[in-house]
Parts: structure tokens; sequence; C-alpha cells
């Protein structure tokens, strides 16, 4: 599973910074296939971030990705029945901290992804339905079969969001929940926080340690 994470930055790393009025009009698979282009066409270009620079790649992720990722939702389908156990402050911490891991793993893994080419396949029934599924394939060459990746949006009030990615058949909030679960029935909500926590530390120094450009 990590190892396609890279590919979801370069799907969603550039959605565009529209006010939420514009964003209700544009179908979501216009919207998955406008990001694909603009976000290759950046890392191909950008110096600093095929440097190897983690900072400048990090930058992008937070101005791009996270306005448009409902995370809170992504958070509260991978805890499954163990949500409703965590206290208000632990679920925000919780929000807070699988952002975080997602975020690193995802610019981690990028790299791998970048020179590949991404279709999407468009909607055949474009409705006022506020849930969609936005089919994509990542064109990986030299004989390699592609890896399909999909995306599971919803119409919110502040326009489409993403809140679960199928790579290759494998739900990344499935694959996390039977993680979270495990770490719950061993030591409850703050195990997991507690993992988590240092998880993400330990992504951290890693990051700041292979920073080409530092």
């Amino acid at each position: 599973m990590k190892k396609y994470l890279g590919i979801f930055v370069m799907l969603v790393a550039s959605l565009p910074a529209l006010p939420a009025w514009a964003m209700e009009i544009v179908e979501p698979d216009v919207l998955v296939d406008n990001t694909a282009q603009e976000v290759l066409a950046i890392v191909r270009q950008d110096k600093d971030i095929r440097a190897g620079s983690k900072t400048k790649l990090l930058e992008v992720v937070e101005a791009k990705i996270l306005p448009h990722f409902d995370f809170t939702r992504m958070t509260r389908l991978a805890m499954g029945k163990n949500w409703s156990k965590a206290a208000p402050e632990q679920q925000q911490q919780l929000v807070k901290e699988f952002r975080t891991l997602l975020v690193r793993t995802y610019c981690n893994a990028y790299t791998t992804y970048r020179d590949h080419t991404i279709t999407v396949e468009p909607l055949k029934n474009k409705t006022d339905d506020s849930d969609a599924t936005v089919r994509t394939q990542v064109l990986r060459g030299q004989g390699q079969q592609p890896v399909p990746i999909d995306y599971s949006m919803a119409k919110t009030a502040d326009g489409w969001k993403a809140y679960d990615v199928t790579v290759a058949g494998v739900s990344l909030v499935t694959n996390y929940r039977s993680t979270f679960n495990s770490q719950v029935r061993e030591g409850g909500v703050e195990k997991l926080l507690q993992t988590l926590t240092e998880k993400n530390r330990a992504l951290i120094a890693g990051d700041v340690k292979t920073d080409t450009t530092k």
C-alpha cells in the first residue's frame, strides 16, 4: 500500500484554491483531472522539489491538499466503532495525528511516481448527487500494469472533498482501520494516540535528516 501512496500526492496536491461557490460547479472528475496535470507539472519543473527538498514539498502539500480533504471523516471511518470511545479532545487529536501521518507518508513516497502518466475516467452520470467515485489509472510504462486508484468524494458546503482512496482494490481507510482497532484493543484510544504521535515524530525526524536542500 505504501508504495502507491506517492501517486496520491500527484493527483491531489494541487487542487485549485477556488472559493466554495466556484468549486461547487466543478465536477469531481474534472477537478481530479485538472489536479493531476497541474501537480505533475509542478513536481517535474520545481527545481527544489526535484533536488529533494522535503520542506518545499510539504509546503505544497499543506497549501494544496489539506483544504480539499475531509480528514475528520477519514479519521472517523478509519476508527470505525472505536470513534465513539474517544473523548472530543481525543477525537481532535486523532484527526490531527492521522492527517500528519498521511501527509508525511505521501511526501515520502511521491518521487517514485512523478514521471508517470495519469488518466482520469469521466463520470458517466453527472447528476446532483452529493457522492461520487472518481476512477483513475497511473500508467507506469515499461510493460508494467496500470495502477487503478479510486477516489471517494462528497460534495460539501465547501466544495468536493475526498474521504477515502482505494489503491489497486485496497481502501486506505479500511487498511488503517485494522491497525487502529489493534492499537485500541491493546491499550485503548490513548495507546493509539501514543503510537501515531511516535510514528509522526520519527517521520518528521527522518524528513529533516534526509532533506537534501538543508
